[in-house]
């Protein structure tokens, strides 16, 4: 009887929902509640209880690393005697960027599954409740601390119990999909500023490595907001980390570990520092890797692509403005075939030899660990604006100003003499330069494969890609029939001389974008001094041509285009100098004093103006507007002329004052701003989003009342 009542009660707990004690609780923002992927626990075995979280519209909790703010959803157990609780198994997170910064974590609805170890002294028949305290931080434009208490029934039966009907599947499914330690082998080194984080491994090989983002564990080791440059291998891929503060300031990790994801996979890997794994890419390959494939490309393929690439790069917007310059040497040339031949061969050798230049030392570079690409000398201020300077002073010869007989790009009478020649393979140099920051179909899939490849091969597919680039200005000038075509020469050469200036000017006034991007407005204000002056020292070269002799203007000319050197030169110091605060930037310290009541009622007392800050470190809105608003020249300027003080409340840690302020002023969550006015009133609340002018115009009428 005995038994047969044992056996009832192990059927009965089996057939007993896992879930029939376990309640959701709304905390505000999410629902949350413990589901467990079995029906029942076995003696001895695991079980997997998941935090399930459904987050309202528009909000978000966190991964393990929040990011550059947040925190990470946290539970503490409360079980029976015998039975442990390993870690949360993290899904793969999503990136999450708000202002200025970049977080990690997760939104409409999660599981967090934990592992639950049974004991194996557990009694068939019983069932025992699981009790957890969950915190987790939940925001939107406000960040919002939230905690439950939460529990779960589970009947401890003799037999393999059956998946939860409702959450059995996806519990598995997260499981699967979640993050694992795997065979891939995985390394770090360091160059500069930027971390080289090579993985290689069967799982890879073929993979579409396009959407590739090193998540890590440890939130010092990268800026997080900065991207991640992907570097294709034929075993594996690269990532270019930009360095974190564990690297630029504190002592670099023992271990570099996170998750690598491609979108749709993700492995959890360790990486150690050390020599970069082969096939990784990024940093060339072994000499046994020359002329293998990667991702299917062989060499002769790869010099096909590259020979297409060039081709193509002909039709591509930067490249146009510098071939204008070669269209007005060979239409100035049509009847003169040899001359336009000898012009042809010349502008080849000079795409050629900067082709080649331009790739060796880029294989250089990245062999000695610096984190570039193609274009990377258009990475450099310096050589924008020189290159910006070129290209003006070529403009400025095609609109007239003044003649450099055998010219720069080679137009005019005299293009067979030695100078002449010179001007064209210079044509060519320029074509190469201000092609960098172009990439035409088939050219991408070759250079990369070239990065992979010993020097040899590297070279030989750059090469490859300089003759597709030459190659139809090269057939013209040897297609006597075609240049026949064209009239003989007259005043519509000068024309189209002219006409073919303004592709030049667009060049310039591009280089000088690009510019202003890189450097802001003090090196913008360098270049454009620099382009002045190159214009009126250009001016007076062309002044004392129209009137020889006139050596007094072309020694000023020389000194004037010296002085517009002098700001090139400036451009580089300051690029090459450490980085330091710019005293034109609207960045400022802004002094404060910790927040408490005690000292707002002296302060108040005193008939002072004061400005409220409810922060913390977790709160995105908090810390954009700390960057962006409030850390500026504007309001630092504002507090001193209106002798106010700036209080911050800091609610990283929890406060109960500061959350009775925050409620006092009908608020659960930071950020909160307060303004309160020198004649004692009610303080001002400001939006949670602010701008500068908004908080100086907020002092000044404080102080007004």
């Amino acid at each position: 009887m005995t038994r047969l009542l044992a056996a009832l009660a192990a059927l009965l707990a089996l057939t007993l929902p896992a879930t029939a004690l376990a309640k959701p609780v709304n905390t505000g923002h999410i629902e949350t509640e413990l589901v467990a992927q079995e029906q029942g626990v076995v003696p001895g075995s695991t079980v997997y209880v998941a935090l399930r979280q459904k987050i309202d519209k528009g909000w978000h909790t966190y991964w393990r690393n929040p990011g550059d703010s947040g925190e990470p959803t946290k539970i503490k157990w409360t079980l029976p005697a015998g039975w442990t609780a390993g870690e949360f198994v993290w899904p793969t997170p999503a990136r999450m960027p708000i202002g200025p910064l970049l977080n990690y974590g997760y939104s409409d609805e999660v599981l967090l599954p934990t592992p639950i170890q049974v004991p194996a002294s557990a009694r068939a028949g019983q069932t025992v409740t699981l009790k957890a305290d969950v915190v987790f931080l939940v925001c939107e434009e406000v960040c919002i601390p939230e905690e439950a208490t939460l529990e779960i029934a589970l009947p401890v039966v003799a037999e393999a119990p059956k998946p939860d009907a409702k959450w059995g599947e996806k519990i598995a499914a997260t499981l699967a999909a979640a993050p694992k330690p795997s065979g891939l082998t995985a390394a770090y080194a360091v160059a500069g500023e930027t971390v080289k984080l090579a993985v290689t491994g069967a799982p890879l090989k073929g993979a579409d490595v396009s959407k590739a983002y090193f998540f890590p564990f440890d939130g010092t080791v990268i800026d997080h907001a900065k991207p991640q440059a992907i570097e294709r291998g034929p075993e594996g891929l690269t990532l270019s980390l930009p360095a974190g503060y564990a690297f630029t300031a504190g002592s670099p990790p023992a271990q570099l570990t996170g998750v690598v994801s491609l979108g749709d996979q993700a492995w959890e890997i360790t990486a150690a520092p050390g020599p970069l794994p082969a096939g990784a890419g990024g940093l060339g390959a072994p000499a046994s890797a020359v002329g293998g494939s990667a991702g299917g490309l062989g060499v002769p393929l790869a010099l096909l692509f590259a020979f297409l690439g060039g081709l193509i790069l002909n039709l591509m917007p930067c490249v146009f403005p510098v071939l204008s310059m070669k269209a007005a040497s060979l239409a100035s040339h049509a009847h003169e075939p040899r001359t336009a031949r000898l012009q042809g061969i010349a502008y080849l050798v000079g795409v050629l030899a900067t082709f080649l230049a331009l790739a060796g030392a880029l294989i250089a570079l990245k062999a000695a660990g610096q984190a570039i690409g193609w274009g990377f000398q258009l990475q450099s201020p310096a050589a924008v604006a020189a290159l910006a300077l070129v290209m003006l002073l070529v403009a400025l010869n095609l609109s007239g100003v003044f003649e450099a007989g055998t010219s720069l790009q080679g137009t005019g009478s005299g293009l067979a003499s030695k100078q002449g020649l010179a001007g064209s393979a210079l044509t060519g140099v320029l074509a190469v330069v201000v092609a960098a920051p172009c990439t035409a179909p088939f050219m991408a899939s070759a250079m990369g494969y070239a990065l992979t490849q010993g020097a040899a091969v590297s070279l030989l597919i750059f090469a490859a890609l300089g003759l597709g680039l030459a190659a139809p200005f090269v057939l013209l000038s040897f297609a006597p029939a075609l240049l026949r075509r064209l009239p003989k020469p007259g005043s519509w050469m000068e024309t189209l001389r002219h006409v073919l200036a303004f592709p030049m000017y667009g060049a310039v006034a591009w280089l000088v974008w690009v510019l202003a991007q890189q450097t802001g407005p003090i090196g913008l204000a360098h270049a454009l001094a620099a382009g002045v002056l190159a214009a009126f020292a250009a001016w007076l070269w062309g002044h004392a041509q129209r009137r020889p002799p006139a050596p007094i203007a072309r020694g000023l000319a020389t000194v004037v285009f010296l002085g517009a050197l002098a700001f090139v030169g400036l451009l580089a110091l300051e690029a090459s100098a450490p980085a330091a605060a710019d005293p034109a930037s609207p960045t400022a310290e802004v002094p404060s004093e910790a927040w408490s009541p005690e000292r707002v009622a002296a302060l108040r007392a005193e008939g002072r103006p004061v400005f409220v800050n409810f922060t913390a470190a977790w709160c995105v809105t908090c810390q954009v507007n700390e960057r962006t608003s409030l850390g500026t020249k504007t309001v630092a300027e504002a507090l001193t002329r209106t002798n106010a003080v700036y209080l911050k409340g800091d609610w990283t840690k929890r406060d109960g004052a500061i959350a009775a302020a925050l409620a006092e002023h009908g608020r659960a969550g930071v950020p909160l701003y307060l303004v309160y006015g020198a004649d004692g009133s009610d303080p001002v609340i400001l939006p949670q989003l602010l701008t500068e002018g908004m908080v100086a115009e907020a002092l000044d009428k404080a102080a007004a009342r």
